[in-house]
């Protein structure tokens, strides 16, 4: 982790969030929505300068933050005010706490993206991180066949993507097949080989080298046949049930930086989702 962050370096970007007229880049309910001028309560103006200077980089993934009584002092409010508005960026996974440490701006690591981002188990209620295997990797454009992911990325027809194919495994039997959409002027210099030698997993990836944090996923699931693509990957047969979920993965500012398509094998696991309060 990196050392704390001097006030000095943040307090720019906080009184940019806090200037009258200035808009919010909050994520989740309320957040952003306020005039920083006066309307809204005062932990959401502190949660919005927060954000303001996280989303911008003056406080990095990884860095702690300022102690409590020096932030607060720079936003001007309590330190019960500021400990409201770190709570709700604690569970939107955009900070951390850490006991004896502080609180910390977090990054993606395998443990976050097991529980936050990847829901299937075995049936038994076993929970692993999966074996990923890349199929395919290409740079493309979309056309109107691919409306779902256009729509969900707010591309154009024409405009330039990266697709992505991956089987994770699981205790050594293929479970899902991940279709991935990437627009490719958010990741340029994105390659294969990057894909192929990536330390930890993709979410890491977009963090350390795009500097793309993704905070929350929206995701529709239903139950589909399986197409011959997916059968030969799965090592299903054809027609075979199974379930497809469409995430659209998302950054600040509700701006979507993924489109995924999973198609998962439930013979033997379940997709498990664990229920909070909106983030």
């Amino acid at each position: 982790m990196r050392k704390p962050a001097p006030v000095s370096a943040l307090l720019p970007a906080m009184l940019r969030a806090l200037a009258p007229g200035a808009r919010g880049v909050g994520v989740g309910a309320g957040a952003g929505t306020e005039a920083a001028g006066g309307a809204g309560p005062l932990y959401r103006r502190a949660k919005r300068a927060l954000l303001q200077v996280i989303e911008q980089g003056a406080c990095a993934p990884g860095t702690a933050l300022p102690s409590e009584t020096a932030l607060a002092g720079t936003l001007g409010v309590s330190i019960g005010t500021l400990r409201r508005a770190v709570d709700e960026l604690v569970a939107d996974h955009i900070l951390v706490r850490q006991q004896g440490r502080g609180t910390f701006v977090a990054t993606h690591d395998a443990e976050r993206f097991l529980f936050q981002f990847f829901h299937v188990e075995r049936a038994d209620g076993h929970r692993e991180a999966p074996q990923v295997e890349l199929l395919a990797f290409e740079r493309q454009r979309l056309d109107g066949d691919a409306a779902e992911a256009l729509e969900a990325l707010r591309l154009r027809e024409g405009e330039h993507v990266f697709v992505i194919q991956n089987r994770l495994s699981l205790q050594g039997r293929p479970v899902v097949f991940d279709r991935i959409v990437l627009p490719a002027p958010m990741f340029r210099g994105l390659t294969e080989k990057k894909l192929r030698e990536r330390p930890g997993t993709i979410y890491q990836l977009y963090q350390s080298e795009f500097a793309i944090t993704v905070l929350r996923a929206a995701e529709r699931a239903r139950a589909v046949p399986a197409d011959r693509a997916t059968a030969r990957v799965l090592g299903v047969v054809p027609g075979a049930a199974v379930m497809q979920v469409r995430r659209t993965a998302l950054t600040f500012g509700d701006r979507p930086v993924e489109y995924r398509v999973s198609t998962v094998n439930t013979a033997r696991h379940d997709y498990v989702r664990m229920l909070s309060r909106p983030a």
